[in-house]
């Protein structure tokens, strides 16, 4: 079997016609003052240029921390580690949605670390804010409710959304505790216990 009719079984050609005859390559020969080192040297090289020529270029983007990052970074990674453990935790023994509450509550406790520190304790600057917002180190949603009359504690934004819930409401941990009918509740969608702004 010829090399060439080995090719098309290998690619899933096959046919009875003759492989046509191909004329050979012609090789150009080095010039006499150039040496057969040199010829090696100058293939690899034009090798080496065909294929990075082919290859996508792989973009590096540096992230550049704002000033005071160095100061809030110990307890970021403190609180993203926790965050993959809570991802990785075994749910054996639990309800399918009680397996994302410790995730919902990291997440929660991150956001308002953040919030606190620009907001309350204007101990960061706006640069390092928004450079925490824009890295997903904070929920920007989630603080942009905080803001508004009546949503300074909100636990999650499933639990003021009609849409999510029976009867088109808002979660029980809405509910003043005062208007409650029970005193202990969890909140099904992040576990959260009461986050009405008067209690």
């Amino acid at each position: 079997m010829s090399s060439q009719t080995s090719i098309k079984n290998h690619a899933g050609l096959t046919g009875s016609a003759e492989p046509r005859p191909t004329e050979p390559l012609s090789v150009e020969k080095p010039s006499a003052n150039v040496n057969t080192a040199q010829c090696r040297c100058l293939k690899n090289h034009n090798w080496n240029k065909a294929v990075f020529s082919i290859m996508p270029k792989v973009k590096t983007n540096r992230v550049k921390y704002p000033e005071g990052w160095e100061l809030i970074e110990p307890t970021i990674r403190e609180l993203q580690a926790k965050m993959r453990e809570a991802e990785n935790d075994p749910h054996d023994g639990k309800r399918k949605c009680e397996t994302l509450w410790p995730i919902f509550k990291i997440a929660h406790q991150q956001s308002r670390y953040i919030f606190d520190l620009y907001h309350r304790r204007k101990e960061i600057s706006k640069e390092l804010y928004e450079f925490c917002l824009d890295q997903g180190y904070a929920d920007r949603n989630l603080i942009a409710k905080w803001k508004k009359p009546g949503y300074e504690r909100l636990c999650c934004l499933r639990c003021m959304q009609p849409r999510d819930h029976n009867y088109q409401t808002t979660c029980v941990c809405r509910v003043p505790k005062h208007l409650r009918e029970e005193k202990v509740i969890e909140c099904v969608h992040c576990g959260c216990g009461g986050c009405a702004s008067g209690d």
